[in-house]
């Protein structure tokens, strides 16, 4: 018995690393992802209007690539990537479109 619990915890972790992916797109929030900042316009650039509404509108941070919008389950880090190209690494929770993100870089 004992084993075979060793055995499904082993199998468990390497299907979690298995899962791990990079996403790349650009840091916004989800008031201006869908429709862009001109709307909201609450800067004078991208990263400015992101971190307004975050911090003024309760907005969340998310990860845009163009055709789909991911929630970011860290809501720290981006801050300091807003309006900006990255790759994110993390595992994707399909059924939320919510990535459990890993590490977040500025994208090359």
């Amino acid at each position: 018995m004992k084993h075979l619990l060793v055995l499904a915890v082993a199998a468990a972790s390497l299907s979690a690393a298995q899962d791990t992916r990079t996403f790349t797109g650009v840091i916004n929030d989800d008031m201006c992802a869908h429709s862009g900042h001109e709307q909201m316009r609450m800067g004078p650039t991208d990263a400015e209007c992101t971190r307004a509404c975050v911090m003024l509108h309760g907005a969340l941070f998310v990860l845009a690539d163009g055709k789909t919008v991911y929630q970011l389950d860290d809501q720290q880090t981006p801050d300091a990537y807003a309006g900006q190209k990255v790759t994110v690494t993390g595992t994707l929770d399909s059924k939320t479109s919510t990535i459990h993100v890993t590490s977040i870089a500025a994208a090359r």
